[in-house]
């Protein structure tokens, strides 16, 4: 696919070391501790992360942001605490699936998990969890756990299809594995460059881009054509921090 054969390990490093030098390293994942990190994985989809935040922050009030005391939460007690992220039924149970999980996997310590140093192998554990999905598993390896796994959501479809750089429509493992086997297997380095894709794309890579200020403007094609496009962009499913 031509496409993909822009793709070079010198190219990501220039559109990275651009962006960087526009906003600065992002510091990411806010939390304070892994545990936090995953529930914010998981409470993330379908909702600003304001929403998130406000529950977590529900969470902490409570004395349940605790692997052992979440789950001796009611049900309908923890849904109700959940309620600011939306879909607070669901997220409920899907928070209670990952953190019984925790428990029976790592007696509730995330970085337990860590244990398993194939991360091959604990990524299909994360898949098999109800609700979780591979951006949320590829969050917990990257975010909570250091693992040098690349996350894609539909702010790097929308980004690097723009830049003519991969069909945004490429399945998810597909675009995980050209940042992967272009990059170095660096978690720093993976941690900051999604936040900085995320960003850029709340930002300047919008639905309506604003490609007068973006950075990587002369090296995407839809900028040097003028920033138009008559096309549909992916929807977007998740929101990450920023």
């Amino acid at each position: 696919m031509a496409r993909r054969s822009r793709m070079s390990a010198a190219l990501l490093m220039e559109v990275y070391r651009r962006l960087l030098a526009a906003r600065g390293h992002q510091g990411w994942w806010p939390g304070d501790g892994p545990f936090e990190v995953v529930v914010g994985a998981v409470l993330t989809q379908n909702t600003a992360w304001v929403n998130v935040e406000r529950a977590i922050a529900n969470l902490r009030a409570a004395g349940v942001l605790d692997p052992h005391r979440l789950a001796a939460l009611d049900p309908d007690a923890l849904a109700a605490l959940l309620r600011p992220a939306g879909y607070f039924n669901v997220k409920a149970r899907r928070l209670r699936a990952v953190n019984e999980f925790l428990l029976r996997e790592a007696g509730g310590d995330v970085t337990a998990l860590g244990h398993d140093h194939d991360t091959g192998a604990l990524r299909a554990r994360l898949l098999r969890i109800p609700g979780v999905g591979r951006e949320t598993a590829d969050s917990i390896l990257l975010y909570a756990l250091g693992r040098a796994v690349f996350v894609v959501d539909a702010y790097t479809r929308r980004m690097f299809g723009r830049m003519g750089l991969l069909d945004p429509a490429m399945d998810y493992d597909a675009i995980r594995a050209v940042f992967e086997t272009r990059l170095p297997p660096d978690a720093n380095l993976f941690n900051d460059y999604h936040a900085q894709i995320v960003i850029h794309g709340k930002e300047t890579c919008r639905p309506r881009p604003r490609c007068g200020e973006c950075v990587t403007r002369d090296l995407c094609a839809l900028g040097t054509a003028g920033g138009r496009e008559d096309r549909g962009e992916p929807t977007e499913v998740r929101h990450v921090p920023g």
